[in-house]
């Protein structure tokens, strides 16, 4: 099973996608935890460059292009080996991240996106994508003090970002769901176990 948790730079995507990993493991689950871009050495000199060299010049299409390169690297190192390996895969951000920054944040166009991320990756796609979900006025407060290049944009840039996942979960709700991160951490984090279980279940991996 290969899972995306997805969301604005704040609503800590970071912090859930390694606790599920670590829940998932006690279980007795083969699991492989990645994030994007990065966990290849590609990923994270791509991931350095885009976010942490402010003095490098990169424009919208530059930077979703980068994104994109780091993913396929991922995907053919990392996510398709682990596949194959039988375990449950579970990706720090994915290829809607670029659909939310770089289409509704930055204004390329939507369905392009879609179709590059398709032909990098191969057409693979998470069979489940968790957005975690907060207020803008929220994520701001909860993010670092010294921020990236990304989370360093104005409030209306991640406002965009926020109604670009929203708006792609709507369009796809059986692939793209969306949960709350107002709770404290250990909610959060059993919503998602649960909803995850609920999910290995279908797929008969798991007893009801």
């Amino acid at each position: 099973m290969f899972i995306s948790i997805e969301g604005a730079d704040g609503v800590g995507k970071t912090t859930q996608a390694k606790l599920l990993a670590e829940a998932l493991s006690h279980q007795g689950y083969r699991v492989a935890c990645f994030r994007d871009p990065g966990s290849t050495a590609l990923g994270e000199a791509l991931r350095e460059l885009v976010l942490r060299r402010a003095e490098i010049p990169v424009g919208a299409m530059a930077e979703m292009l980068l994104y994109m390169a780091a993913r396929a690297q991922l995907v053919e190192e990392a996510i398709r080996p682990a596949l194959a390996q039988g375990s449950i895969v579970i990706c720090d951000r994915y290829l809607l991240s670029n659909v939310a920054y770089q289409g509704y944040g930055c204004g390329l166009d939507i369905g392009r996106l879609w179709e590059i991320g398709q032909f990098i990756t191969g057409g693979l796609l998470p069979e489940l994508t968790i957005v975690l979900d907060l207020p803008e006025e929220m994520a701001a407060l909860r993010r670092k003090s010294e921020s990236d290049r990304i989370e360093s944009r104005n409030e209306e840039f991640h406002r965009r970002i926020r109604y670009g996942f929203l708006t792609e979960a709507s369009k796809n709700p059986d692939n793209i769901v969306v949960v709350d991160a107002r709770p404290p951490i250990p909610e959060v984090h059993k919503q998602i176990l649960t909803l995850i279980k609920s999910r290995l279940a279908r797929a008969n991996q798991l007893s009801p």
